[in-house]
């Protein structure tokens, strides 16, 4: 089973995402005349405005809901694992595909706002690629399509992932025992999670909330006096990253393996550009104008790749430790902080890991909350079938623990995948009415600071939308 989802996985990355993600990304970028550079500074202006409802979701409230999704895990572990198994270029790769991804990242987001729905009862807002491809490709069974692997992605493959992460960040210390250790965590885990998905815990995701970011900073901050302590050996690994990148005959003898493939696999697992889950956040925010909130998603997959996996790969390329298929992941980094800090710096990745797990693991199951609520005709289900999935979704993160890494890293990347294929699809097919609605957004701001969107301005009916009206 192993060997065939490797070679699902290595087909599905190598040719067909590499080429649709790179196509996508430039072809964004050229249309949208590098949007996610030109108007860089526009999206920080954007993060001051404030909701037009009182207790709306602000913009700069819905970047972060995306960015604790998007920051995880797959920022320590997955960079980790590019580096020991593709090689130091790798992270070159991953920096270009968040630099061109952004501007993906910025058309699912500003299609999500011009399609976005309107709670009644609470006048809040809600939306997201299923919603864009019903509403406007009028394909009700691609948004269930999207929908499943939404669910399998979330729900199943991510949180499968982000279970074995954090008990791999275990194996660094003497009392850690591979027969029984994961078994432990796995359970441990599975409880707590549980726990809070049945109403408990309430004030541990309040806290969790807090400490992440808090945390999140402090890593950075590691990783900046890793780096300073190491000063002299950033020269001679900046250009081992670009020379890696660039040993096109070393790519070419094995590209499935290559720095290439893997710093696109887990780039896109970190930052998320296209795949089709950060616009569901970003339908939340009450803005004047669809683009904000497209060029505020734009930060997410900066902040996520061009600070934090950038920070966990340089932190580790200057250490000095060897990097390999022995300590790929967790074990990698630890070394490489321990070169620093110690004995205390592994333990400081195994906190960061466990509080960045932790509300991965929720905020995935945020996700997986909508998808369920499209499935079931934009309606929650009954209490008894929500425990039932409740009681699912607790035992893949048992399961997660205890399963090969190989299998975790192959589930994960082939669901998210599939739901980036059908995303970055409609993207394409749609991407005509943002290039008209960031046309007006430009227009308009030559004169207005936070212009408004009409859409019969751009001549969008707006006959099946419940905002963006006169």
């Amino acid at each position: 089973m192993l060997d065939f989802l490797n070679a699902v996985d290595s087909f599905l990355y190598y040719p067909i995402l590499l080429v649709v993600l790179s196509f996508a990304g430039l072809y964004f970028s050229v249309r949208t005349r590098f949007v996610q550079i030109r108007l860089l500074f526009d999206s920080f202006r954007a993060l001051k405005e404030k909701p037009q409802e009182k207790k709306g979701v602000s913009s700069c409230e819905a970047l972060l809901v995306s960015t604790a999704s998007r920051v995880g895990t797959g920022n320590i572990v997955g960079v980790s694992t590019a580096i020991c198994l593709g090689g130091p270029g790798a992270a070159f790769w991953m920096w270009l595909l968040a630099v061109i991804g952004g501007a993906s990242a910025f058309i699912e987001s500003t299609l999500a706002q011009v399609y976005k729905c309107r709670d009644e009862k609470t006048n809040s807002c809600y939306g997201g690629p299923a919603y864009y491809i019903e509403k406007a490709l009028r394909s009700h069974k691609l948004a269930l399509v999207f929908v499943v692997f939404l669910i399998l992605t979330y729900a199943f493959g991510f949180n499968l992932l982000c279970s074995y992460n954090l008990q791999s960040t275990f194996e660094t210390y003497s009392f850690y025992n591979p027969s029984t250790t994961p078994w432990i965590i796995g359970l441990l885990l599975a409880l707590l999670v549980g726990w809070c998905l049945f109403g408990g815990g309430k004030r541990i995701v309040k806290i969790t909330s807090i400490l992440v970011p808090v945390m999140g900073f402090f890593y950075v901050l590691i990783a900046l006096i890793v780096l300073v302590t190491h000063i002299e050996t950033i020269p001679s690994v900046i250009v081992l990253i670009f020379e890696d990148a660039f040993d096109f005959a070393s790519i070419g003898g094995g590209i499935a393996g290559s720095c290439m493939v893997y710093g696109i696999k887990r780039g896109l697992y970190s930052n998320e550009a296209g795949v089709g889950s950060a616009p569901n956040a970003a339908a939340s925010a009450q803005v004047q104008h669809p683009v904000q909130q497209g060029l505020v998603q734009m930060l997410s997959v900066y902040i996520d790749t061009l600070l934090i996996c950038s920070a966990t790969a340089l932190m580790c390329l200057v250490s000095g430790v060897d990097g390999n298929a022995d300590n790929a992941g967790a074990r990698y980094v630890q070394d490489a902080v321990a070169t620093t800090f110690g004995t205390i710096g592994p333990v400081f990745i195994t906190v960061a890991m466990a509080l960045f797990a932790f509300t991965t693991l929720l905020g995935n199951l945020y996700y997986v909350r909508n998808g369920i609520a499209f499935l079931n005709k934009k309606k929650m289900p009954g209490k008894t079938s929500m425990s039932i999935i409740h009681i699912a979704c607790a035992l893949v993160v048992f399961l997660g623990a205890i399963a090969p890494m190989e299998m975790c890293w192959a589930l994960a990347d082939i669901t998210m995948g599939g739901m980036a294929l059908i995303n970055l699809f409609a993207c394409f097919i749609l991407g005509g009415i943002v290039f008209k609605v960031l046309k007006d957004y430009e227009s308009k701001r030559k004169t207005k600071e936070y212009p408004k969107f009409i859409a019969k301005d751009i001549g969008l009916d707006d006959s099946n939308l419940d905002y963006w009206k006169e």
